[in-house]
């Protein structure tokens, strides 16, 4: 025990001896860090190496003071500056100048799917995004996409809270039987980007080619988008804090015509039919004073409904820091979006507005295990909660764009609530206020693991990369719904004076229902990277293997036999790639990629596909003779792909197509048999027959890519830019045979699936940018462009005398249509026209072209017209500034080669007889007799009940989609450090930023870029935004 307790003193002893010793070799270090200008720099990082909870930062005089060991080293770092170490002996005053980082072309780095590499050496169509510009008032990036990334398509469709976020596509459409979405990728691993706080993003790669892509086979077939999160640096804790406050109005609405305008257009609908008008001078004179809102009543539905606008919140908050052996970053934020319905405010137990709520988490480490070990560990997540009103959105919009000012009130004066109908025909404000409410919930939880060794003990320039990621989605619902009873009043009174009704609906009271579902995903992957110089020779190589499976745990009851069965089986993918490159003195590049991956959707024969790659790039700016004679050329480099991709992601429609290799059966009466000779039911059972045939044959969908590129940096890279060609064949196209003849005995049998389809496309993308300093203005000018269209040249169809019947030699979903030739003048006209098909013709209705001059006019008729509903060309163009203090960027998106058809009760009206809105766009616009007999009037004649010749698709109808908006501006101001120092602050910025605040279109019904035939879609937002950024 003695000797213990010896030991013990000699312990405590020796620690005393040490710390007074260390307390004795602790000096205290003071010194200025200055600019090459000799001007202060505020604000610098300086923390003690190896040890960062140890340091301070310069004050308004970048000065400094910190007390440190004897023979330690100080590293200063601050942004835009290369970071210094400086040795400390017994110096204790030190003078300290910062050079600015000074980067070419040739420094630049670009994420691929190898990793990171430099920019001049790629020879792929690669895209590096600037995460700055990514500025969305939503929360969703993906809303940011158009007009900032060239190669991506986009557009939004709706603005309802929680669904406002953008599809979008690399490089356009090029298929019609399998998926044509592009792959997102966080942080190595499929995920969404619609969750993704932007805040957390460090960068952002687009893939566009075959040689770009290979290396995710076949997963990559329509692009890659490549997005990295923040990690941890080495330094002192610093804090990055973030919060907005929006306000949300609405882009465009559809305006509708008032009830004294509507009941006079009645009027004259019916009689231009013969019939009695519906509403008498003195009804009329009644619906414009509002004397008696019961029975003749004037509602302006969309500004009882919708609110002029609503707020969105945002606060996000991040810490970074670390020393050489761990190093994190940790965030989280918060989203709030309000919706815009209006609620009855005498509910108090729930609300029925459409709103959405979002919180986020990340957390980031990396571990030096040893000096050739690294772990990165990252956990992430979101919770998401939607709330929606009771009623569906189908429904809620069907209402406000059919229901008539003049149908009824929202509520009887003696408390009966008005209707037309049940379902979307229940009058606007009952669906939103008295149909109870939705609540959705996502919760979400990554996981990714990534384990990096340096392999140089075997030879220098070899690395393992391994991959693990973990990630659970859960869908949740709880749904409340009910509704009233509802009643609809007789146009007369009681000899009492009292209101007579008819019962539409009866009362629901309240029910519940709920729902849950989720998925869960498991991802591994190994690489080994081999890179390596000798003189003037790089050369590179990698081999990666990976697999993948995903559990999807749908709702039990949703789905039954087959599907039931078939649900609870993994989707799995396995794959080998692989990649070698070489390079001569940043002059010749030579790529060779290829993917050899399995899917399940194949029989066995036909699982694995091999789909190899090449691509070769020259930069002529390292020529002798042009850095001799041309040194304003940084970089001018042509590039060139050539590869395949598989495709294995089987569409019908929406809905994912698995193992169609395998035969399905059901019972059909029609294949029944009688027992025995006595026909009759009591006796007769059904047969057991094919539901499916199988496709043994069914193999991978194939894009056979090129693309030629031109990467250039001028000027001391002042002025760089992109231009690419690409050039798509995809064959094999997954297709349903719908028209194999009879012979072939499939009689009620759904007709098989083969890969039939062909479809080519072609065009370009590009971008270019101006960067300039004139003292202390920095400026920059930007602009990009994306163009693509395709064409069918092959597809499942029966043969047609008239080339334009067939889908071959078109654009895959092309609108068709008639060819509209204005309107019939008189009856003279009609008789000397070709015969129209479709009813009636009357002066004022529309008159076709005989296409294929047969004398008459049918659906022989129909030809392609017009582009398609996606648009076909994105593109967007600004600039930035900033002096001093302040900054100013602003950005114009406009999208073209894009048209679609107008059409419904709300387009044509009258068609289902009193149930549809009227335009504002119609009055004075529409063919009359006597007040307006122009052939080329906006709209034909007016007819109750319908036109069967008026209301169908034809060029008449079509219009263009394209636009052009000021999608985003912003000005901020940066207030100098020598006033947010004082109290401890690294930098403050306030700014206002501006979306979707004009727009510029042909088309004025509603917002072009919802591509809506109808207009029934919930409104793109116009937003105002006040933020705040603080750094400590």
């Amino acid at each position: 025990m003695k000797n213990y307790i010896l030991l013990f003193l000699l312990m405590v002893g020796w620690m005393n001896m040490s710390y007074a010793q260390d307390q004795q070799q602790m000096i205290e270090v003071t010194g200025t860090v200055t600019e090459e200008n000799k001007e202060p720099l505020i604000g610098v990082n300086i923390v003690v190496k190896n040890v960062p909870s140890l340091g301070v930062m310069t004050d308004v005089n970048g000065h400094f003071k910190i007390k440190v060991p004897a023979y330690s080293y100080l590293v200063f770092s601050y942004i835009g500056f290369d970071k210094q170490e400086i040795l400390v002996k017994d110096n204790k005053a030190l003078s300290v100048m910062m050079k600015e980082t000074s980067s070419t072309v040739l420094d630049q780095v670009t994420v691929t799917g190898t990793g990171i590499q430099k920019k001049v050496t790629i020879t792929g169509a690669v895209t590096t995004v600037d995460v700055s510009q990514l500025k969305t008032s939503t929360s969703s990036i993906t809303n940011a996409l158009a007009g900032n990334v060239p190669g991506i398509m986009a557009r939004q469709t709706s603005g309802q809270p929680g669904d406002n976020i953008s599809e979008f596509w690399i490089r356009g459409i090029s298929t019609f039987g399998a998926g044509s979405s592009a792959l997102v990728l966080v942080d190595g691993f499929e995920r969404s980007m619609d969750e993704l706080n932007v805040e957390d993003i460090e960068t952002f790669s687009v893939l566009k080619d075959a040689s770009a892509t290979a290396i995710y086979g076949s997963r990559g077939a329509n692009g890659v988008v490549l997005i990295t999160t923040k990690r941890g640096k080495e330094g002192k804790t610093r804090i990055n804090a973030k919060a907005e406050m929006t306000y949300n109005t609405r882009t465009k609405t559809p305006e509708f015509v008032d009830g004294p305008t509507y009941a006079r257009m009645m009027n004259e609908a019916l009689m231009t039919r013969n019939q009695s008008a519906a509403y008498s001078d003195s009804d009329i004179e009644l619906i414009e004073n509002g004397l008696d809102p019961d029975l003749f009543p004037n509602v302006d539905w969309m500004g009882m409904i919708l609110k002029d606008g609503a707020p969105t919140y945002r606060a996000n908050i991040d810490l970074t820091g670390g020393g050489t052996v761990a190093r994190y970053f940790i965030s989280a934020s918060y989203v709030d979006e309000g919706g815009m319905y209006e609620s009855d405010r005498t509910m108090k137990d729930y609300k029925t507005n459409a709103n959405y709520h979002r919180w986020n988490y990340r957390m980031n480490v990396d571990i030096d295990l040893t000096k050739t070990t690294l772990l990165k560990v990252g956990v992430a997540g979101s919770l998401d909660k939607q709330n929606l009103p009771g009623s569906q959105y189908g429904e809620i919009w069907k209402s406000l764009m059919g229901y008539n000012p003049i149908a009824s009130p929202p509520q009887y004066s003696d408390g009966r609530w008005g209707a037309q109908g049940s379902g979307g025909k229940r009058n606007p404000w009952v669906l939103i206020t008295q149909q109870g409410y939705q609540e959705k919930w996502k919760n979400k939880i990554q996981t990714t693991v990534n384990l990096e060794q340096d392999l140089k003990f075997i030879t220098n320039g070899l690395k393992f990369y391994g991959r693990f990621g973990f990630d659970t989605n859960t869908d949740n619902s709880d749904n409340h719904y009910r509704w009233p009873e509802s009643w609809l009043a007789e146009r007369q009174r009681t000899t009492e004076g009292k209101l007579q009704f008819t019962r539409i609906e009866t009362e629901q009271l309240m029910l519940s229902t709920t729902g849950a579902s989720g998925t869960r995903y498991e991802n591994l992957e190994a690489e080994l990277h081999y890179n390596r110089t000798f003189g003037n020779h790089q050369v590179g190589a990698v081999m990666k293997y990976s697999q993948d499976k995903k559990v999807d745990n749908k709702n039990y009851y949703e789905l039954a036999g087959y599907e039931r069965i078939v649900s609870g089986i993994q989707y799995r993918h396995q794959g080998l790639a692989g990649r070698f490159t070489y390079g001569w003195k940043y002059r010749y590049f030579v790529d060779f990629n290829f993917g050899y991956n399995g899917s399940e959707n194949f029989a066995t024969d036909h699982q694995f596909g091999f789909f190899p790659a090449y691509s070769a790039a020259w930069n002529i700016a390292e020529e002798p003779i042009v850095k001799k004679n041309l040194k304003w050329i940084n970089m001018f480099k042509l590039r060139y792909s050539y590869g395949k991709v598989g495709n294995d992601k089987l569409m019908n429609g929406n809905t994912q197509i698995r193992f169609p290799y395998v035969e399905r059966f059901a019972t059909y009466d029609a294949d029944g048999y009688y027992y025995g000779d006595i026909k009759t039911s009591l006796y007769y059972y059904p047969g057991l027959s094919y539901s499916r045939i199988s496709s043994p044959y069914i193999t991978w969908e194939v894009a056979t890519k090129h693309d030629i590129g031109l990467d250039f940096s001028l000027f001391n890279d002042k002025l760089s830019g992109t231009v690419d060609y690409f050039h798509e064949q995809r064959d094999g196209i997954y297709l349903n045979r719908k028209f194999l003849p009879q012979s072939v005995g499939l009689n009620h049998i759904p007709a098989p699936y083969a890969n039939v389809g062909a479809v080519l496309s072609r065009g370009f993308d590009g971008n270019i940018a101006f960067h300039e300093k004139f003292g202390n203005l920095a400026l920059t000018l930007r602009a990009n462009m994306t163009y693509s269209k395709n064409e069918i040249k092959e597809y499942d169809e029966q043969f047609s005398h008239y080339s334009y019947n067939m889908n071959a030699g078109f654009r895959v979903n092309q609108a068709r249509g008639l060819i509209a030739e204005g309107l019939f003048k008189d009856y003279d006209e009609i008789r000397n026209s070709p015969r129209q098909d479709f009813g009636e013709v009357a002066p004022g209705d529309i008159k076709y072209k005989d296409v294929n001059g047969d004398g008459v006019v049918n659906n022989n008729d129909v030809v392609p017209i017009g582009a398609t509903t996606k648009p076909n060309m994105i593109y967007g163009f600004g600039f930035s500034a900033a002096w001093k203090g302040l900054d100013f960027n602003v950005l114009f998106q406009g999208a073209g080669k894009s048209s679609f058809f107008i059409n419904g009760f709300t387009v044509y009206p009258f068609q289902e007889n009193s149930w549809g809105n009227i335009l504002n766009d119609v009055p004075g616009n529409y063919w009359s007799l006597g007040e307006n007999e122009n052939p080329h009037a906006t709209y034909p004649r007016l007819s109750y009940g319908g036109n069967s010749n008026n209301y169908r698709a034809s060029t008449y109808w079509l219009r263009d989609g394209s636009y052009l908006r000021l999608k985003n501006l912003d000005i901020g101001y940066t207030i100098p450090k020598r006033l947010v120092n004082r109290i401890r602050l690294d930098n403050v910025r306030i700014y206002l930023m501006g979306t979707n605040l004009l727009t510029f279109s042909n088309f004025k019904l509603w917002d072009p870029e919802l591509g809506s035939s109808n207009g029934q879609e919930y409104p793109l937002a116009k937003s105002y935004t006040i933020g705040l950024t603080i750094n400590l």
